[in-house]
């Protein structure tokens, strides 16, 4: 029986890579790297470094071509299950191939914003190929973006939301009074009104690093400029942030 292990590496600092994601590594016979494209060379370079670093016995490294998606669709939900679906016919293919305990990498935590664990379990659901698999959580960008701000997620008592942009444009949830965004390239914080502090940051962990903090109404237009030279600069960007609104009265 194949083993597949789902190893969450962190935000990008390779000190934040935890002993159980050590030791997962070093058990990978091979290693499945996704590359994206061109601009995002330095993310599967990232990945080697760390492999390099931890790694006590040489696994093979197979790279994967991630399928492109069609980000301009106007079905955001069918744009996603088609990409899924072209994700699920090769990584079916590259898993049946194999022998042994196979890895990937993945950003941050699996569990959140991840479509790694639903991409295998359309595999393992088609009956083709089978395998088990073991899931390694990692540092979520949310969690080294809270450390490096040196806040809690929460208040005392209250809730918290983890969302993307495209819920934000909705406006800010009711029922949360602490917000954590990702997934968002048309920073929607810019678009709120009230009483809102943020807390953002970009390629947290890395020596790239920005973050910014203030009330939303007097960074905004910072965040939008820095974003954006660092878009162009580096041809790829990935940051989070936390939204804050006064709790009411006691």
């Amino acid at each position: 029986m194949r083993t597949v292990l789902v190893i969450g590496i962190g935000a990008g600092d390779p000190e934040q890579i935890t002993v159980q994601a050590i030791r997962a590594m070093n058990r990978a016979d091979v290693v499945f790297v996704i590359e994206k494209d061109d601009r995002t060379e330095e993310l599967v370079r990232l990945r080697r470094e760390i492999l390099d670093r931890y790694l006590e016995r040489r696994p093979r490294i197979v790279p994967l071509a991630d399928p492109p998606r069609d980000r301009s669709a106007p079905a955001y939900g069918s744009a996603v299950e088609d990409w899924r679906r072209r994700r699920a016919d090769q990584w079916e293919q590259a898993i049946a191939a194999e022998e042994g305990c196979l890895a990937f990498l993945v950003w941050g935590d699996p569990a959140i914003y991840d479509s790694t664990l639903a991409v295998l379990d359309d595999v393992l659901a088609r009956g083709n190929v089978e395998f088990d698999h073991e899931v390694i959580p990692g540092i979520s960008s949310l969690q080294a973006l809270a450390a490096r701000h040196r806040v809690p997620f929460n208040r005392v008592g209250g809730a918290v939301q983890i969302t993307t942009g495209r819920r934000l444009a909705a406006g800010f949830p009711a029922e949360a009074d602490d917000v954590l965004v990702m997934l968002d390239s048309d920073c929607t914080f810019a678009r709120l009104d009230g009483d809102v502090d943020i807390y953002w940051g970009a390629y947290v962990g890395t020596p790239d690093e920005i973050l910014v903090a203030g009330r939303v109404a007097e960074v905004a237009d910072e965040i939008q400029r820095l974003r954006r030279e660092a878009r162009e600069r580096k041809g790829w960007v990935m940051d989070s942030y936390l939204l804050r609104r006064p709790l009411p009265p006691r």
